[in-house]
């Protein structure tokens, strides 16, 4: 009798945890496992926002790998931003499953990226303006993350499902049934411009154009925040606010928004898990889709 291996997963940590998700999840490794995570599954951590990565010999060992949202502008210079590209180029070559969610869906974009910048970085001088040097190469090879053209989007946001005359994304035929559209929590300056040759535009906002995009059946790129309940947003909102970074008028604003709407939770939580796994179970949406 054939016994089925245990499904390993790995989630890429790009931000600290802050005081509150410790306190109330002790962590957002577990808020990930909580939203994505199933009996029987083995989920490892590595905190890449502090240089910790899985070894690249063992990367076959895993059935997948979620990135994670993150403070820091996914077109940085930072090492361990270039090491996250290097590192989902190789996943993207051995066609390893890879969620990207807000951070991780921009970083996501800008995968095919990083070889030809490793392969240039040496002919450069020092002096040469590394965010200049990464627009040229986004614009050469297709894939632009920049600040988005509309300012800070914070708050639940209607994404539409792409509904035209090409043929359906793998992942809605396995989901079957798919709502036009589905709430979720976003909170980002940043946003997907330009999507990589090859992507596939599956999702967008009044906002946003590019709220969520996949590359094969193996890259999945999520804007917003499905791991997210609102008390995580109402205490960020809260740190942006301390830190300057959105002034209090706009947060209260928000704040009030949120308590007319509640994001379709399960029905982003069932789409990522199908994704990851391929399972072909029925979605179960909660709330109403237009």
């Amino acid at each position: 009798m054939k016994i089925e291996q245990e499904k390993r997963y790995a989630l890429l940590l790009a931000a600290k945890d802050s005081d509150y998700v410790k306190k109330l999840y002790n962590g957002y490794f577990n808020v990930f496992v909580q939203a994505f995570g199933e009996e029987g599954e083995s989920w490892d951590l590595f905190r890449v926002v502090e240089g910790e990565f899985p070894d690249m010999e063992d990367l076959d060992k895993y059935d997948g790998f979620v990135v994670s949202g993150s403070p820091h502008d996914a077109y940085g210079s930072d090492l361990w931003i270039l090491r996250l590209c290097f590192l989902l180029q190789t996943l993207h070559a051995m066609n390893k499953k890879v969620l990207g969610i807000c951070f991780g869906h921009q970083v996501d974009s800008h995968r095919s990226l990083l070889v030809f910048f490793l392969r240039t970085v040496s002919c450069m001088v020092l002096m040469l303006n590394v965010a200049v040097l990464l627009q040229v190469i986004c614009r050469a090879l297709g894939g632009r993350v920049a600040k988005a053209g509309g300012g800070w989007d914070v708050g639940i946001r209607k994404v539409v499902m792409v509904d035209d005359d090409l043929p359906r994304p793998k992942l809605f035929d396995r989901l079957g049934e798919t709502p036009t559209s589905a709430l979720i929590i976003e909170c980002h300056q940043d946003e997907v411009w330009q999507v990589p040759v090859g992507a596939e535009v599956i999702g967008f906002s009044e906002k946003t154009g590019v709220e969520m995009f996949c590359v094969g059946d193996h890259i999945l790129g999520i804007q917003g925040h499905p791991e997210y309940d609102k008390d995580i947003l109402y205490n960020l909102m809260d740190r942006l606010v301390g830190s300057d970074c959105i002034n209090r008028c706009f947060a209260d604003d928000v704040k009030a928004s949120l308590e007319e709407a509640e994001p379709d939770k399960k029905f982003w939580e069932k789409l990522c898990k199908t994704f990851l796994k391929g399972n072909n179970n029925e979605i179960c949406c909660a709330g109403k889709f237009d």
